[in-house]
């Protein structure tokens, strides 16, 4: 369910495709770490959606950030990915990939 994504190529995707691909990323990042913390109350698709509605998209960066610091190696601190988020929303990115690109090798060398 975990997939690792080449980090080159996601920025080439980001160029080529405008910015979509943010996007799609928010969603199927969302959807791996449900999975991988096992929560119930996480809503991905809720959470894409309400990216596009002002003020509810500040309420869905903080449960992405808080989903991210339950199922982070070091539980990285949710107030602190929150603030880079609205700040710098890239490094984010690479934040939030590393770790899932980390996970995802934790399975595949389990599942081997």
């Amino acid at each position: 369910m975990i997939k690792k994504r080449n980090m080159v190529g996601q920025v080439g995707l980001m160029i080529i495709t405008f910015g979509f691909y943010a996007i799609y990323w928010f969603f199927k990042i969302s959807e791996e770490m449900k999975f991988i913390g096992k929560d119930a109350e996480a809503s991905p698709a809720l959470w894409t959606i309400l990216l596009f509605v002002p003020i509810a998209n500040i309420w869905s960066i903080y449960k992405f950030c808080e989903l991210y610091e339950k199922i982070s190696a070091d539980h990285f601190n949710l107030w602190l990915l929150f603030v880079i988020w609205l700040v710098f929303t890239p490094a984010v990115w690479f934040i939030v990939q590393t770790e899932m690109n980390k996970q995802a090798e934790r399975v595949q060398a389990i599942n081997v």
